[in-house]
């Protein structure tokens, strides 16, 4: 005997697999539903049917989560010494950058709470509930358990419920178990172990009533539903470190140390040495760190990513967290749900067969676009009387209707329907002169639907009927002929056609029919025999055609994709060989050397939950393609795949996406059919619906990634020349050649001129041959690292000869650093010329084209420097001095110099075979 009451929301164990009246003895209630006061009661108990808030750091802590950077540590320690010496204007300013860093940060976060709270809007906002025996409206969240309610079509589930009675009750949950059909319901136990998908005697909270209607007693509420768990899921789910924010992560580390040795080395020496005061060696030592720390780094990183997010915007994938325009370049597996994202989530009828040939039906979708042929031949009207006999049958036994509107075609009724509804609108069937007599519902205790139709112009009246193929043919004594009329029924052939059309993931349906009598007004099961059978219709939820070729391209990639679905294992495999994820004879379609020939073909949902994780770990990256899976299967998957250290983009459009969305490295949901909840946790929506616009995303995201580090490949020099000058003075006991304040300066206009040009690079050719880069490599190898400290070197001397000439020739100390801060201007200016092509020669007229925001970023660099020349108020804040011609022609000259030299540099490395990237 089971207690009432057996955890918060009075769940149930396995209820569908219990009889009506167990659950109902459990729960404490009746066949006329619990008393107003047992209700009120239990709702004070279990609290109301809402999923719960989850609790959210103060702000405070959240604000200060933003300060936790390497770097900015760095930028905090000088900006706190510069307070201590009294140095307000140089406080303000490295304060000021951190803070920025900061608000950035802030503004981004929230994408878990907004997940959930998108969930929370599944569900029904009332119910009918049986209270004191009679039934009345109530709202959903005071639903408790063992409340009897009722559905009917169009209705949403208000909580768990197990089912009592069932009247040709079909249930809408593609958004919960990923089938592309409404599930079939029955009071009827099931086995214990039961997937989701297959509690046909259970309700879930947040589906939606397709056809027919039933009672049940609430079984779970609130956290305790099935969605509920799905919620526990997403909040439980692990937020993963971007591959950028890693490798950014350890450079900035790396960063720090290198800092810290070399600030204390010139301590050292200018101590030992050079004997300066304190108060010398600690300016000195914070122009190092504020010149070796590359502040401008974060807002560069976030601009370039920002300006990505607008470009694959333009390309319908809309980006919600900023990192993941970069995680999608580094994406190796793409796990997709089948339903709505692979396949187009419209039934559509495929094949036709008759017992004397095959039809074949192009098109796709509910749109009646697409011809019938046969045998190549298009269907012409009168020709083929068995096969318009079939297509009449579909038609008039049918409740479906598909409309047009000014956003295309679409369904009025179930997708099974629509689909015939269509196939007749394809080969032009009409059923205008016909009108319906009477009805025999689908019923899914005798798996068929029957209507009465009369013609009244030829006074014929036909009894028309469709369903399963097993369940008609019992009921049918002959079947039709190519001439329309009758022969014996071959019951063994019909079969193997039955088996042959599974076998490829169709779904079949029967069509049969026969006279009836002038005066017929009704139908009753026992009028269903003597039938003729006019045939078979193939029916399946086809694939996209382009997400065909975006899988081909995404192997072409070196990205695996795999599909996870909820539909049955032989649906999906014939799907997946269609798709190109599976040959014809079962195998990974873009391996065969190192793919394990003992993992199966397709892995079930049964098959994985008695895997533990290392035996998952094993098989996960060999197996392609996942069936009758549940949200905890895939947050399994994409777990497993993680831990081989693979970059994981999961797909989706249902809630039950909505966890692995939340835990995979990019979470990618369907914008026009996708959940509110599931666009809520992903990183990523896509406005088409369509596959392809990830393969898209992929490729932007590599072209982001190769230019955030052509960025940061540019930016860092600048760092580099400023740490040298102050290096080398303090080294050898000479005047500074640099401030703080100024150091600063030109680190922030190169990164938001000079820098943001690089954002707007095209891709590179081949962007998409070659395999995922390496998600744990650092950002630079060691190619670039020796061009970094070459142009680091050249920049940094010609900073040191301008100044030191310029200080002994006819300038005083601050226009010398403002010539020496020109140089450092425009040496990154020629720099920036060499950095558009990564590897092929600047040394040509490309380098002046393709990109016209580096001409709009160099001028505003020159306009920005003149600024910081010439306006008095730059000269009060950063120490600067008005300089004549001399200051701007010689930096020019020593930096087309610099230009040269890179691209000598850049010949060597590919004569050697070596690359930046």
């Amino acid at each position: 005997m089971l207690t009432p009451v057996e955890s918060p929301g009075h769940l149930v164990r396995a209820a569908w697999s219990l009889s009506g009246d167990e659950v109902l003895d459990a729960l404490g209630s009746g066949a006329d539903g619990l008393s107003a006061a047992t209700a009120e009661q239990r709702l004070a108990e279990v609290g109301r049917n809402e999923l719960p808030l989850p609790p959210r750091p103060p702000l405070w802590r959240r604000v200060l989560s933003h300060f936790q950077d390497v770097l900015v540590y760095v930028l905090l320690v000088a900006a706190g010494l510069k307070a201590i010496l009294g140095e307000w204007i140089d406080f303000a300013v490295i304060l000021l950058v951190a803070v920025v860093n900061a608000a950035v940060g802030l503004i981004q976060e929230g994408r878990a709470e907004s997940a959930l709270d998108g969930i929370r809007k599944m569900l029904s906002p009332g119910a009918e509930v049986r209270r004191d025996g009679a039934w009345t409206k109530v709202d959903a969240a005071a639903v408790v358990p063992g409340d009897v309610v009722r559905v009917r079509a169009g209705d949403g589930v208000p909580a768990d419920v197990r089912l009592l009675t069932a009247s040709n009750l079909r249930v809408e949950e593609s958004a919960l178990t990923g089938e592309s059909v409404p599930s079939t319901k029955d009071p009827a136990p099931v086995d214990a172990v039961a997937g989701v998908g297959d509690r046909s005697s259970m309700l879930f909270s947040g589906t939606i009533v397709a056809a027919g209607s039933g009672e049940g007693v609430v079984v779970a509420t609130g956290a305790a539903t099935e969605i509920g768990a799905i919620q526990s899921l997403v909040a439980e789910a692990e937020e993963l470190a971007t591959p950028l924010t890693r490798q950014l992560g350890r450079f900035g580390t790396q960063i720090a140390l290198l800092i810290l040795v070399m600030g204390v080395l010139m301590a050292v020496i200018g101590h030992t040495v050079h004997h300066l005061s304190v108060d010398d060696l600690l300016s000195a030592s914070i122009g190092f760190a504020v010149a070796a720390v590359p502040e401008g780094l974060p807002a560069l990183v976030t601009i370039t990513l920002a300006l990505g997010v607008q470009q694959m915007a333009d390309r319908n994938a809309i980006t919600r967290r900023l990192p993941a325009v970069e995680t999608l370049g580094s994406v190796s597996t793409i796990c997709s749900d089948k339903t709505g994202t692979l396949t187009k989530n419209e039934m559509t009828a495929r094949t036709v067969r008759t017992a004397h040939g095959t039809v074949e039906v192009a098109g796709a979708g509910y749109a009646p676009e697409g011809g019938l042929t046969v045998a190549s031949q298009e269907l012409v009207a009168g020709e083929h009387p068995d096969v318009e006999a079939l297509l009449d049958t579909m038609a008039l036994c049918n409740d479906a209707q598909v409309v047009r509107s000014a956003d295309g075609w679409s369904l009025v009724g179930e997708p099974t329907e629509g689909a015939l509804r269509t196939l007749a609108l394809k080969a032009g069937t009409g059923t205008s002169a016909w009108r319906r007599v009477a009805v025999l519902p689908f019923d899914s205790a005798v798996k068929y639907m029957a209507t009465l139709d009369r013609d009244d112009e030829r006074a014929v009246t036909v009894l028309h009927v469709k369903g399963a193929p097993d369940r008609v043919l019992e009921l049918c004594r002959t079947q039709a002929t190519p001439d329309g009329a009758s022969e014996p029924v071959d019951t063994g052939f019909w079969l193997a056609q039955v088996d042959e059309l599974g076998s490829h993931g169709l779904r079949v349906l029967a069509a049969a029919r026969r006279s009836a009598p002038a005066d017929a007004v009704s139908i009753e099961d026992d009028d269903l025999r003597d039938l003729e059978l006019c045939g078979l219709v193939g029916i399946v939820d086809p694939p996209r055609p382009e997400a065909i070729d975006a899988i081909a391209e995404c192997h072409r990639a070196g990205i695996t994709v795999k599909m996870i679905t909820g539909d049955h294992a032989g649906t999906a495999t014939a799907i997946a060989q269609e798709l190109g994820l599976l040959t014809p004879d079962g195998r990974p379609a873009h391996r065969t050397a190192d793919v394990d020939r003992d993992a199966p073909v397709v892995l079930t949902g049964a098959e994985l939950e008695a895997m533990s994780n290392e035996q998952l770990r094993g098989v996960v990256r060999d197996v392609d393609v996942y069936a009758r899976t549940s949200p905890e299967h895939k947050i399994r998957i994409v777990s497993a795949l993680q831990a081989h250290r693979q970059v994981v983009a999961m797909t989706g459009d249902g809630v039950n996406d909505a966890p692995a969305l939340t835990q995979a490295d990019v979470g990618v949901a369907m914008g026009i059919k996708g959940t509110e909840a599931t666009k809520e946790a992903a990183d990523v929506v896509l406005a088409d619906d369509n596959f392809a616009t990830i393969e898209r995303a992929v490729e932007e995201g590599r072209r982001i990634y190769d230019n955030v580090r052509k960025s940061v490949l540019f930016l860092l020099p600048t760092n580099g020349a400023q740490a040298l000058v102050i290096l080398v003075a303090v080294l050898f006991g000479l005047t500074m050649p640099l401030e703080p304040v100024q150091v600063l300066w030109i680190n922030m206009i190169t990164a938001v001129t000079l820098s943001l040009a690089l954002a707007y690079e095209k891709a590179e050719p081949g962007i998409m041959d070659r395999p995922p880069r390496d998600a744990d490599a650092s950002i630079l190898g060691g190619a670039a690292l020796r061009r970094i400290l070459l142009v680091s070197a050249l920049i940094g001397a010609a900073t040191l000869v301008v100044f030191f000439v310029e200080r002994d020739g006819h300038m005083t100390v601050d226009q010398a650093q403002t010539t020496a801060v020109t140089m450092l201007a425009f040496g990154q200016l020629a720099y920036l010329f060499n950095c558009r092509f990564t590897d092929r020669s600047s040394l040509s007229l490309d380098v002046l084209r393709g990109n016209r925001v580096l001409w709009i970023s160099a001028g505003s660099l020159v306009v920005l420097q003149a600024v910081f020349v010439y306006a008095p108020f730059m000269h009060t804040l950063f120490g600067s001095a008005a300089v004549p011609w001399r200051g701007w022609w010689v930096p020019l000259v020593l930096a087309v110099g610099v230009f040269l030299v890179v691209e000598a540099g850049k010949a060597v490395g590919r004569v050697r075979g070596r690359s930046p990237r």
